[in-house]
């Protein structure tokens, strides 16, 4: 049998030394210590934690004793990520009613279709405050690697005023822009002459097609006042139509936060 198998000697005895004893020739499970959670309890705690991201182990913890089920947080948070639920912190979003969602979903099909060209040309620009103490929060959820922007999954945050510095800034896929610095209150005439000092010059360092290229920003009222309107109109911008209460579209986002990042890590309040 070895040698028309072509299997060493040792293998062939061991294989029919195993079939004599267990009556099988397949893998045997291996011993150990019983797991204290099995398939069907692991399958519970998954819908807990699908069903309410936001509960911690020690919650799932206090339900399970309360079933007679004795487990530590520790071996729970193991079970959990081992069906691909993970802690992170969860994303940070606008508190949306029916009415802004249906605009969002209008917006995404609108511009479903749009090739890399155009957006290529867009021009995103927004304001954003940069504090000295930044804030932290340190709640998780659990969930799955590509349901981060589900609404069970987010914080509903609302705007309020405050901050220590004011910024004025753009980018476009080529780089980013120019950035100033905003003094006081601004109002629609303010914005309309930082507009005047910062986009065209963004628009011819960014290599923008001159006659192509789309300005963005969001529905402030001093961005969409009349003045300001009229001011655009006046100068010949294209303007995206943007959908309101939306700051998590706009993909300035995630340069706010490396600046953010990068200033934080100066340490300015010392």
């Amino acid at each position: 049998m070895s040698r028309d198998l072509d299997f060493p000697l040792s293998k062939v005895r061991n294989i029919i030394k195993k079939f004599a004893t267990h009556g099988t020739v397949a893998n045997l499970s291996v011993g150990g210590r019983k797991r204290k959670i099995d398939e069907r309890l692991q399958r519970r705690i998954v819908r807990m934690v699908d069903k309410r991201p936001q509960t911690s182990s020690k919650e799932i913890q206090a339900v399970l004793q309360a079933q007679g089920a004795s487990v530590s947080a520790r071996t729970i948070r193991r079970h959990v990520n081992e069906m691909k639920r993970y802690g992170r912190r969860p994303r940070r979003t606008p508190l949306l009613t029916q009415r802004p969602k249906k605009a969002r979903r209008q917006f995404a099909k609108m511009y479903l279709s749009k090739p890399k060209s155009f957006w290529e040309n867009v021009l995103w620009t927004d304001e954003t405050k940069i504090e000295l103490f930044g804030k932290a929060h340190h709640s998780t959820v659990y969930r799955k690697w590509n349901e981060a922007y589900k609404e069970k999954n987010t914080v509903p945050t609302v705007k309020y005023g405050g901050g220590s510095m004011m910024l004025r800034g753009c980018f476009a896929a080529s780089g980013t822009g120019c950035l100033e610095c905003v003094q006081g209150i601004m109002k629609s005439e303010d914005y309309q002459r930082i507009l005047g000092r910062t986009v065209e010059p963004s628009v011819r360092k960014l290599g923008l097609h001159p006659r192509s290229w789309v300005f963005q920003q969001n529905n402030d009222h001093k961005h969409t006042s009349k003045s300001t309107q009229k001011w655009m109109t006046t100068n010949c911008w294209r303007v995206l139509k943007w959908p309101a209460m939306s700051p998590d579209l706009n993909p300035i986002e995630h340069l706010w936060r490396d600046l953010k990042i990068a200033v934080g890590k100066r340490r300015p309040f010392q």
